[in-house]
This record gives C-alpha cells, structure tokens and sequence, in this order.
C-alpha cells in the first residue's frame, strides 16, 4: 500500500517540478525582457543627460549601482588582516568549509555556532514513468 501511495506522491512531485520550471523559464524571459527595456531607458536618460524623469506611468530614476570584489582573495586575505578591517567581509559561515571543519573535529563546536540538519527528498523522473 505504501508503495502505491510513493508511487503516486513521486508522480506528483516529479509534475509539480516541471511546472515550476516552466514558470522559471518564463520569468527568466521577463526579466530579460525588463533588462533589455530599462537599457533602453538608461540610453534616454544619458542623452538627455537626466538622473530623473516624469513619464505618465511612473518617475523614472538613474542611479549608479557599485560592486566591489577581488580575484585575488589571498592579497585580500592579507589586506584584511595588515589593517585590521574584518568589516569588510560579510558575516556568514561557509557552510563546507565549517562541515568539513566538524566532520573531522567533532568536538571543535564554535562558541555560539547552530547547526540546523533536515532530511530532504529527491527524486529522478523514471524513464518508464509518465
């Protein structure tokens, strides 16, 4: 009984996947499509020379967005410590590099560390099934 009932969950969830695919897909043209007209929009705004617009359907604003990273993360590394600036990394744990660091040293618990481990499920579309 539990098989039939595995069987059909599988079914759905292998359908349920596809779906959200597609709609991924569709999203993904969207914003391509949004990109390629808010290009167009930057075009305008820089031969008009303008950081702001009024148009009938919304106020059209020009900003400058920056990102900084580095190709070289030991220079980086180096530079870090040389001027005691750890602000300039993001808190956030690497999460293989910290397993790894537990999985061989299992008493080796960071103070105020959490671990959070789930089961999850996967499932390959069988090539039988429809």
């Amino acid at each position: 009984m539990s098989d039939v009932n595995a069987d059909r969950l599988a079914k759905i969830y292998v359908k349920i996947r596809e779906k959200r695919l597609a709609l991924e897909k569709q999203v993904q043209e969207l914003q391509d499509q949004q990109e390629l007209v808010a290009r167009e929009i930057l075009d305008i705004c820089k031969e008009q020379g303008t950081m702001t617009m009024r148009t009938e359907h919304g106020t059209i604003s020009r900003r400058t967005n920056t990102r900084y990273w580095t190709s070289d993360w030991e220079s980086m590394h180096k530079f870090i410590l040389d001027h005691q600036m750890p602000e300039l990394l993001e808190k956030r744990v690497s999460q293989s590099t910290m397993k790894q660091l537990l999985d061989e040293n299992p008493d080796m618990m960071p103070p105020g560390m959490n671990v959070d481990s789930k089961y999850a499920v996967t499932i390959r579309r069988s090539t039988s099934g429809s």
